[in-house]
């Protein structure tokens, strides 16, 4: 495996920058994702790096060797696509072999036979490998698509939401089952979704994407409780952060740091009953097994929650909330965090 490496690389269209002046590293056997929105300049960004798109300025690297000019077949990279793009009319074992059987690799037929067989094992295909493309469910086309990509042990690998096309179930399943594979093969990885939770579940790193920028990079762990702005706030968290005035909550405005006109708060760091709380009614609630989501109304002003299902909460109940303490994330006008420390002290001695 090798490493990548983007250092200002911009790719216009017109006169939209679909890739702005980004730079971008991922280290050998690691698993990236870039999270964002449609239109953030992921799949862009991923075509760059395998040579299907040109950079109009900057220069791609892949294992230290300048690739930027070079061509798709001369970059030894794999692309998953989000569509299978299978050979419907060949069998598994055929559209996993395809790879191998180009004319300028020369591999004999048992060692293609053999690295087939190992990759069938790896993804749990074995006993389809006699199946037309067309005969199978769409988990399984996934799993040969994803196959296709591994048989042939590149530099890299690069994957434009591959799981997305899928039912819940199969996207669950196939999350786990790529980050086993990614992890025994050492592979390096950088892989493409707008799904926060496979950006949370799979991700040794998260880059955020926001109209061909990278605004952040870091572990999901940094992500979610240290964000730069409003806007990577907004990316990672099922429901969605709480982003509310400093006068929604009793002594918001109090504890704000200067220049702080936002208050964000996760909606496991609100506190329901709490004495001394601002009082809110409770307008929805929605049990998910083992957390339950609330609304609550402050005012005209909604607040989301999670409790544990196990404890009661009843439509129409009025309750103090409250943030935990410490908890409170301070934006400024332009929605950019204002650093503290007492976040990540208190999530700390959460953990502990």
């Amino acid at each position: 495996m090798a490493e990548i490496a983007l250092a200002g690389v911009t790719r216009t269209f017109g006169s939209t920058a679909a890739v702005d002046d980004l730079t971008l590293a991922v280290g050998d056997g690691e698993f990236v994702v870039l999270l964002g929105p449609t239109g953030a300049g992921k799949t862009t960004t991923l075509r760059l790096i395998a040579g299907l798109e040109r950079a109009d300025a900057g220069t791609i690297a892949i294992g230290g060797a300048d690739v930027t000019r070079l061509p798709p077949a001369a970059r030894d990279v794999s692309f998953v696509f989000q569509q299978y793009s299978l050979y419907p009319h060949y069998s598994v074992y055929d559209n996993l072999a395809f790879p191998l059987r180009a004319p300028g690799r020369r591999t004999d037929k048992a060692a293609i036979d053999r690295r087939v067989r190992e990759v069938a094992a790896l993804l749990r295909i074995e006993p389809k490998l006699g199946n037309r493309a067309t005969q199978l469910s769409g988990g399984e086309m996934q799993r040969v698509a994803i196959g296709r990509a591994l048989v042939r042990t590149p530099a890299i690998y690069l994957m434009d939401e591959p799981l997305s096309s899928l039912d819940a179930k199969l996207r669950e399943d196939l999350r786990v089952e790529l980050k086993r594979i990614q992890r025994e093969l050492g592979a390096t990885v950088l892989y493409v979704t707008h799904d926060q939770l496979e950006a949370m579940t799979m991700a040794d790193r998260i880059g955020v994407l926001a109209e061909g920028k990278l605004v952040q990079i870091g572990t999901p762990r940094d992500i979610y409780e240290r964000p730069d702005s409003i806007y990577v706030a907004r990316r990672l968290g099922s429901p969605q952060i709480n982003l509310l005035p400093l006068a929604a909550l009793n002594g918001a405005a109090s504890e704000a740091p200067a220049g702080a006109t936002t208050v964000g708060v996760r909606p496991e760091d609100v506190l329901l009953r709490a004495e001394g709380g601002r009082r809110g009614s409770i307008v929805g609630v929605e049990r998910l097994g083992v957390e339950t989501v609330l609304l609550v109304d402050l005012d005209g002003t909604p607040v989301h929650l999670l409790m544990e299902s196990r404890d009661s909460a009843r439509l129409g109940e009025n309750a103090g909330v409250a943030i935990r303490s410490g908890a409170a994330l301070w934006f400024d006008a332009a929605g950019n965090r204002i650093a503290t420390d007492a976040r990540h002290t208190a999530r700390e001695a959460g953990h502990g």
